[in-house]
């Protein structure tokens, strides 16, 4: 086998590996779920049961933008995710 095939062989196998997610990236993705989940519970319940001032209106925007960026992360991740997942069905469909 020629040193090019091998090569190109080996890029295919890495280009497929990078484009999946990693078990890290699951694993982060899960975290930012129950960050969300909890950053959630804690707006509702500063709204709820906290009296208005300056204070708590920042600390409620400070979550707000905290949950933003997040729920932008899970997201993305499950942009990437289902492009996985889509192309993997795609190239199952074309042998089957």
């Amino acid at each position: 086998m020629s040193s090019e095939i091998m090569h190109q062989i080996v890029d295919t196998i890495d280009a497929e590996v990078r484009s999946r997610p990693s078990a890290i990236e699951f694993e982060m993705a899960y975290q930012a779920r129950v960050a969300i989940d909890r950053i959630k519970f804690a707006i509702k319940h500063t709204e709820q049961f906290s009296k208005p001032c300056i204070h708590m209106r920042e600390a409620g925007l400070q979550l707000l933008d905290a949950l933003e960026r997040l729920e932008s992360l899970d997201r993305r991740f499950q942009i990437r995710s289902r492009a996985t997942t889509d192309r993997n069905e795609t190239v199952a469909d074309a042998r089957g």
